[in-house]
């Protein structure tokens, strides 16, 4: 029987074909897979790149980003960055080209979201990342990534109600959090 690192489970990553219908992530050497999210969820996801102009910034919906020193590809829900960082190709968007990183937080999604991807967006230096939750009516905004892998975190946090608007300064632009939908029937959590 043969070991598997993490290596290992990056290059079985590479050539994974998933089930229709599943979405698939590789975060810290583990393979996650999910249910395709709602439509709450997608309409805030949409919503969201709606308010971000199109014409200074590229605005990528579950594109698979490159974690340096990590074994980690996530797919978040939206990446942000400069139209002209955008490579010409590539499965893989390094992390370093990102602005904001945005993840809107599903009935199953809410540890991944709150700890290991921040931590993982954290790491791959990514300045801003915006969770979205539709579970506690509010959105929270951590940017300043300090640290490398497990440790990685950011110092600063801000939580912002639904309704509020929510300042994203690396992009240049207030979020207008006004017509985010919420899930209704879920228990609350007690993230972030």
């Amino acid at each position: 029987m043969t070991a598997v690192d993490e290596r290992g489970v990056a290059e079985f990553f590479a050539g994974f074909e998933p089930p229709e219908g599943l979405e698939v992530e590789l975060l810290r050497g583990e393979i996650v897979m999910t249910a395709s999210p709602d439509l709450v969820h997608n309409m805030i996801v949409e919503d969201v790149l709606d308010q971000i102009p199109r014409r200074r910034w590229s605005r990528l919906q579950t594109q698979d980003v490159d974690i340096i020193d990590e074994a980690s590809e996530p797919v978040p829900d939206l990446v942000v960055l400069a139209r002209d960082a955008l490579p010409g190709s590539g499965r893989l968007l390094p992390s370093g080209l990102l602005k904001l990183v945005v993840e809107v937080v599903s009935k199953t999604s809410v540890i991944r979201d709150y700890t290991i991807k921040r931590s993982i967006y954290a790491a791959g230096k990514v300045p801003a990342y915006l969770v979205v939750d539709p579970i506690m009516a509010h959105c929270v905004l951590f940017t300043l990534p300090a640290g490398a892998g497990e440790d990685a975190e950011y110092q600063a946090q801000l939580t912002v109600k639904f309704g509020d608007p929510l300042s994203l300064e690396t992009l240049g632009l207030d979020l207008d959090t006004s017509e985010f939908g919420t899930f209704t029937g879920v228990k609350p959590h007690r993230y972030p």
